[in-house]
């Protein structure tokens, strides 16, 4: 099990398979490197590197201060540098395709590409303000199965089978005598709110550091954090930009959608 040292003294757990030209996958803001075990099988060949950040997955917990975008880029950079790697391309589900973009800004020739899985320079705050309610907080669900139930319900922008849910709680859910837990460090809720409080910040100067980088767009046609209008406005600025809108699906596709696959392979066919 792959683990390396971030200049901070973190332990950090990453997976390598593969070979070939290197797609690095970046999850969201609570998840891990498992949400690409849907679309992992669909790739062409090549070499799939996944990060679990700091604080998520198997990765060490070091504390609220640490779980910034620009923490966790400087930990993309450290495992690039372990990998001995000079470029990659970047897929970045929704925290992982700002820390893509953010990337793009700071270290671009680091990048051949980047894919941005329903994120965007402009972040709803209908989609931040679900994730206020239930960042940092266990389920109140005592099995998978209930577990799954409950995210059907709570996620009806999505046409997906039970199965799906089903998979999903097993996942991101760990089971214990008291219940259900989330599997990454609760402090999290702490390091989001401040972030929220802060504000955002002008994004368009990331997204206009993508500028000669190979780019795709996936939004779930139903997203409450990545806007038609702000997906229109990265298309006008970047029309050569790849772009596939997931019918079914809100916050965010699980990239195993034909429209979610057929994105991904054009973009990987130019910039890998």
């Amino acid at each position: 099990m792959p683990f390396f040292t971030a200049p901070d003294g973190a332990e950090l757990h990453y997976t390598d398979e593969g070979h070939g030209r290197p797609l690095l996958c970046l999850a969201g803001l609570t998840r891990n490197g498992s949400d690409f075990d849907y679309m992992a099988p669909h790739l062409p060949p090549l070499r799939l590197i996944r990060l679990d950040y700091r604080g998520r997955g198997r990765s060490q917990w070091t504390g609220a201060d640490t779980y910034t975008v620009m923490q966790e880029g400087a930990d993309v950079l450290a495992l690039l540098d372990h990998l001995g790697l000079e470029q990659v391309a970047l897929l970045g589900t929704s925290r992982g395709g700002l820390i893509g973009m953010y990337l793009a800004a700071i270290a671009k020739d680091r990048l051949r590409g980047l894919c941005l899985n329903d994120i965007g320079p402009v972040i709803e705050s209908e989609g931040l303000d679900r994730i206020d309610a239930y960042i940092g907080r266990n389920p109140g669900a005592r099995s998978h199965g209930e577990a799954a139930l409950a995210l059907a319900r709570a996620m009806p922008e999505f046409e997906v089978p039970a199965s799906r849910w089903a998979s999903e709680a097993r996942k991101h859910f760990t089971a214990s005598d008291q219940g259900l837990q989330i599997n990454y460090d609760p402090a999290l809720r702490e390091a989001y709110l401040a972030a929220r409080a802060g504000g955002a910040g002008d994004l368009w100067p990331m997204f206009a550091a993508c500028d000669g980088l190979p780019l795709a767009c996936i939004r779930g046609a139903n997203s409450a954090l990545l806007s038609s209008a702000t997906l229109s406005e990265m298309i006008r600025l970047r029309p050569d930009m790849v772009v596939e809108e997931v019918p079914g699906r809100g916050h965010v596709p699980f990239l195993d959608e034909p429209e979610s696959l057929r994105a991904i392979s054009t973009w990987l066919g130019m910039c890998l």
